[in-house]
């Protein structure tokens, strides 16, 4: 039997003050909908997506998974309920879930699941230290449970319930829909309740059964400063797993890491160092204080920063060094190359220990167009250079320093390419007196 997937993802940004939809707000480098799908996807055949109207950014995310549409906000039952044309004919289970929930794990999700196969219809739960205003679920006495009421709607004994209501629930789809479409909104908020669903199935006679979960797992995101505590115990969680898996972080709190970091064994991370999405750094790589590092990959016994910047498409070769206000952008580093200060590599290939000299810059950019720049093996640059591209340097080549550098050069020459230097005895000592006299 199949299952599938409902996230409801047609919130506004109203509370986070935004005009980006609720969903596309990320924890750790991911939308909150990405991070709810990647858990979903190990577990469920199919999803459907519920967007807002004019919400191109939530479908993209989405994608490939199928996406439909809220046009009218009635409430979180008519929201999941637009997913029916989509799973038309679908027999399985169903799970409707909050794209504001993204920290809920794989494991619960099976777990939710498993609860549904041994009932009708399960829903996921919680203990809050702080109850708050969540809506309350409330007990059966047959173990289960008899139905949500939100707070609002609750007496002072149901809001003296500790098991909290996460508004996830799961059941076979053709119940499911069946109970969507019967649901009134006669309640303080005029909305139709996903969660008044349980209450429909227990009057039909069917049972129904909570799963608990942690809270931290199920956290609603709903404002910036919930946004800032999820993102600051998925930090604690990302840092956790670095340093089991063999990293050492010399002052993890300031250290920034993204959902997909990977990062290897013997590895030393500074202070202030932050992890865009898609980096990889392998083993005994050293990471020094204050540097950014966004999908690039730092082969094993590399020594980046302090103060560097790798940016997309980067590649530092093995034992190679990036040194403090070092940037590279689309760059190849080879094996035991060093660019250890104040230059800029971009669209470039450098060849295993080749030396950058301090103040070089490679000129890839023409205002069109971007252009390659290739450095051999063994090249010495001296300070200052400019690489003007399209341009190559043969191996073994040296560059003198100050110079630019517009032509190939051949393997083992050495190039100059600035003004010849002139010297006119006794012109300064005149120039001040000149300046003296103007006074």
């Amino acid at each position: 039997m199949q299952r599938a997937a409902i996230l409801l993802a047609a919130g506004l940004g109203t509370r986070m003050r935004s005009a980006m939809p609720k969903a596309m707000h990320a924890v750790a480098g991911r939308p909150m909908l990405n991070h709810l799908i990647a858990a979903c996807e190990r577990v469920f055949d199919r999803i459907v997506v519920v967007t807002g109207p004019d919400m191109p950014a939530l479908e993209k995310a989405a994608a490939p998974h199928a996406t439909v549409v809220q046009r009218d906000r009635l409430g979180t039952g008519h929201a999941a309920l637009q997913a029916a044309p989509a799973l038309e004919g679908f027999e399985g289970d169903v799970a409707v879930l909050y794209a504001d929930n993204p920290l809920i794990t794989e494991e619960t999700l099976r777990r939710l699941l498993l609860a549904r196969a041994s009932s009708d219809l399960a829903l996921l739960a919680m203990r809050p230290a702080d109850p708050g205003r969540y809506g309350r679920v409330v007990p059966h006495g047959d173990g289960g449970i008899a139905g949500v009421v939100e707070w609002k709607d609750a007496t002072e004994e149901q809001r003296a319930i500790p098991l909290c209501n996460v508004g996830v629930i799961c059941a076979a789809a053709p119940r499911l829909f069946g109970w969507l479409r019967a649901l009134r909104n006669d309640n303080a908020a005029g909305e139709y309740y996903l969660t008044d669903v349980v209450a429909a199935a227990r009057a039909e006679g069917f049972r129904a059964v909570a799963v608990e979960a942690a809270e931290a797992e199920c956290r609603g995101i709903n404002s910036r400063l919930e946004l800032a505590e999820a993102e600051a115990a998925v930090q604690a969680a990302l840092r956790r797993r670095a340093m089991e898996g063999g990293a050492t972080l010399t002052r993890p709190e300031s250290v920034t890491l993204s959902f997909d970091t990977q990062i290897g064994q013997d590895v030393t991370i500074g202070p202030d160092v932050v992890f865009a999405p898609g980096v990889t750094i392998e083993d005994g790589v050293e990471i020094r204080a204050f540097s950014h590092l966004e999908a690039c990959t730092v082969r094993r016994g590399a020594v980046i920063g302090p103060f560097a910047r790798l940016r997309p498409g980067t590649e530092v070769g093995p034992g190679a060094h990036v040194g403090n206000f070092v940037e590279l952008k689309a760059a190849v580093l080879g094996e035991g190359a060093k660019a250890n200060h104040l230059s800029y590599i971009g669209d470039a290939t450098v060849g295993a220990r080749t030396n950058i000299g301090a103040g070089t810059i490679t000129c890839n950019y023409d205002g069109y167009a971007k252009h390659k720049t290739n450095i051999g093996e063994g090249v010495f640059i001296g300070s200052n250079a400019t690489l003007v591209a399209p341009v190559a340097l043969g191996d073994g080549a040296f560059v003198a320093a100050g110079s630019t550098i517009t032509e190939t050069v051949a393997p083992d020459a050495m190039a100059f390419g600035r003004a010849r230097q002139e010297q006119k005895e006794g012109r300064a000592a005149a120039f001040r007196a000149a300046r003296r006299k103007e006074k």
